[in-house]
């Protein structure tokens, strides 16, 4: 019986989790919607809410980790896909495009609660968001054999490039705007990737 309790219990938190995200959108963040708001979206008493939650600051915190964690696993599968062959920053940026596509409000709850006025929140942003970019450092170490820092150098602007690309394609609906965004990424993504190559080759051969 306890184990269907349990069941039970999390099935009603993953429920007003995805109640509050699907409320977020252009118009609406995250600090603009209430704790009633949420409970009758997931179809519960507002009593019911603190059984999972002890407030909406704990609720909006667990988004983040869960915004993140998403993201952690896009980046698995875009390197499942690279390994299928294909250019490692192009099925990047398609893969990073398609989660915008997909998980909009996600990735709006991420870019609004970097910059929000919680400093609990803007402390849990800059931890997931490091946590893809330290993920990144470590998949371009070892695939590109380069040294740490300067592994971590490209990671950070790749990280920076891909978040601006992202907030803007959250205000593009023509495919072929989004198309253009991507391509334009891409090419700015691979300037770095060579310059980072290239301060590799020059570190290697002494010159720097």
């Amino acid at each position: 019986m306890s184990g269907v309790r349990a069941q039970q219990k999390e099935k009603t938190r993953r429920q007003l989790i995805d109640a509050a995200l699907s409320q977020l959108s252009a118009q609406r963040s995250f600090s603009s919607l209430s704790l009633r708001e949420v409970a009758k979206e997931a179809g519960l008493a507002p009593t019911s809410f603190y059984r999972h939650f002890t407030d909406m600051d704990e609720l909006g915190l667990t988004l983040v980790d869960e915004a993140g964690l998403t993201l952690r696993q896009l980046m698995r599968q875009a390197r499942q896909r690279i390994a299928k062959g294909g250019s490692v920053i192009q099925i990047s940026v398609e893969t990073f495009m398609e989660f915008i596509e997909s998980n909009g409000n996600i990735f709006r709850l991420l870019l609004r609660e970097r910059s929000g006025t919680s400093a609990a929140f803007r402390a849990a942003v800059s931890r997931e968001i490091r946590y893809f970019t330290l993920e990144l450092c470590d998949y371009l170490q070892q695939a590109n054999k380069l040294d740490a820092d300067i592994a971590y150098l490209q990671a950070n602007a790749a990280v920076t490039i891909v978040f601006s690309a992202g907030s803007d394609a959250l205000d593009i609906d023509e495919k072929s705007e989004l198309k253009q965004l991507a391509t334009s990424t891409i090419q700015q993504l691979r300037f770095i990737a060579r310059g980072a190559a290239d301060l590799s080759s020059r570190r290697k051969a002494g010159k720097v």
